[in-house]
């Protein structure tokens, strides 16, 4: 065991020096950031234009005193209801032939002082008001016209209504419902990161046996060292990967998007419950990743890697899929299953630790995740050496006559 163990690591030295220090580490750091770019870009363009959309401009052609006074009820109205609720208002002079103005601003293209952007105009007086749009524009938003003419025509000094408040802890209801979004969360950002660095490991192992590399090893190190100091080489690595991605995020988010909800506190507490994650993640990507090396171990071309890692990968999906739809049916037998199948099991664990306070059920989860990735490092070792490890021709055959044939 001890000398299993130090193999182990002069693999995994071996490995994480190669692809820290390769330039291709440093275009797969900056891969993720990529879409985050982009997607903070997006999200700033569409609040910009979900302003422009859900705030529309109504030009308001009254007399000085009746414009101003609405004006003033709009501001005094915003800061009870929000500004998203009412419409912007620009005040415009009325002229002589005022329904000749109004057709001028709405129906003429870069009419009026702000070049046709106003949606409806209000005309007339408080006693005649009369709205001037689209049919769908002036019913959307005449019933918050009539409030703003309705304030402006009541006694401007009048104080506004205080409501008495009466403030109790957290429902239990409204308590699970926060803790339910965090564990949906939480199991989300655990698949992406499981998927998007996993399927290193079974490149690194079919580029190591296309270049003969894999059996120099073999030769001087046991099969089981070779694939548990890869596994642990990769995860080293994933996590340089997620620390650096956290720092840019973390940065870009303080800096474009300070004003981001945060997520509900898990009922384990955020120290523990980052822990776990932490922990959850090491298995999910050692059982994920022991697969892919039995499919590594398999394989010979690029192409064999390729039609094997796409079931795996699908299996994969279907196997989040369950972890998601059992998040809300804690206790019921379909969660308890999802809580034991192993590939399932840190996805499940994982969205339990945001609900439930008990901390017994992850140490046995964590410790039946452990031996089920060393069973199947073991079975892949095993596939390797009958496969792969023999002299002859043995790699030349197919994937399903070398699966099924037994070494000589």
């Amino acid at each position: 065991m001890k000398e299993l163990i130090r193999s182990a690591f002069v693999i995994a030295r071996r490995d994480f020096a190669a692809i820290i220090f390769s330039k291709a580490f440093f275009f797969f750091l900056l891969g993720p950031l990529f879409p985050l770019a982009i997607g903070i870009a997006a999200g700033g363009l569409g609040q910009q234009m979900a302003r422009e959309i859900d705030q529309p401009l109504v030009a308001v052609v009254l007399p000085a005193d009746e414009a101003i006074a609405l004006t003033a009820a709009h501001d005094r109205l915003a800061t009870q209801i929000g500004q998203r609720r009412l419409p912007e208002l620009r005040i415009v002079p009325p002229q002589a032939d005022v329904p000749a103005q109004v057709a001028s601003m709405l129906v003429r293209k870069g009419g009026g002082e702000d070049g046709g952007k106003y949606i409806a105009a209000l005309s007339g007086s408080f006693d005649a008001p009369l709205l001037t749009g689209a049919a769908e524009d002036v019913q959307r938003w005449q019933g918050e016209i009539r409030l703003l003419i309705d304030t402006a025509r009541s006694a401007s000094d009048t104080p506004p209504v205080t409501m008495a408040t009466d403030i109790i802890a957290d429902s239990e209801g409204a308590k699970a419902k926060n803790q339910l979004l965090t564990a949906q969360a939480s199991q989300v950002v655990l698949f992406l990161l499981t998927m998007l660095l996993a399927g290193m490991v079974l490149s690194n192992l079919v580029e190591e046996k296309t270049n003969k590399i894999i059996e120099i090893l073999a030769a001087a190190v046991p099969i089981d060292a070779i694939f548990i100091g890869k596994l642990f080489a990769m995860l080293a690595m994933a996590f340089i990967g997620i620390a650096v991605w956290i720092t840019v995020g973390a940065f870009a988010i303080q800096t474009f998007g300070p004003g981001l909800p945060s997520l509900p506190v898990p009922a384990i507490g955020w120290p523990i419950f980052i822990l776990l994650a932490f922990l959850y993640f090491s298995m999910a990507y050692l059982l994920l990743g022991s697969l892919f090396l039995g499919i590594g171990a398999m394989a010979t071309t690029v192409r064999e890697v390729q039609t094997l890692s796409m079931p795996v990968t699908m299996a994969q999906l279907l196997v989040f899929g369950l972890a998601s739809y059992a998040v809300t049916k804690l206790g019921e037998p379909i969660e308890v299953f999802a809580a034991i199948f192993p590939l399932s099991s840190p996805f499940a664990m994982l969205a339990r630790a945001a609900q439930l306070e008990s901390i017994w059920p992850h140490l046995l989860a964590l410790a039946w995740q452990v031996g089920w990735a060393i069973l199947i490092v073991r079975i892949s070792a095993s596939i390797f050496k009958r496969n792969v490890m023999k002299s002859g021709g043995g790699t030349k055959q197919g994937f399903f006559k070398r699966l099924f044939t037994q070494p000589n």
